[in-house]
């Protein structure tokens, strides 16, 4: 599994610390101090845009909505059809 690869001890120290955290107040400031601004906001428009695909959005909309590029449509939709599930897992729960 591609799981196994990312795998290491420093990971687990970062998951876990994520993990910790327990209000989103706690995670602005833990990720401003982890992450660069531009960081943060990728990975919101990665969520963003998992989130409009499994709604059945077009790259069109999603494109003019979010500012993604169709590269970046193109990995989280293959992520959402060939990955660790890990996308379907976190909008089902954020429901």
């Amino acid at each position: 599994m591609q799981l196994d690869k990312l795998r290491d001890r420093s990971l687990d120290q970062l998951f876990e610390a994520i993990l910790s955290l327990e209000t989103p107040d706690e995670c602005y400031r833990f990720f401003d101090d982890l992450c660069t601004v531009g960081e943060i906001k990728s990975l919101a428009q990665r969520l963003q845009v998992a989130r409009m695909l499994k709604g059945g959005q077009t790259y069109h909309q999603i494109e003019v909505e979010t500012g993604a590029s169709t590269a970046t449509i193109s990995r989280v939709k293959r992520c959402l059809n060939y990955g660790s599930d890990g996308y379907s897992m976190v909008l089902a729960r954020l429901k």
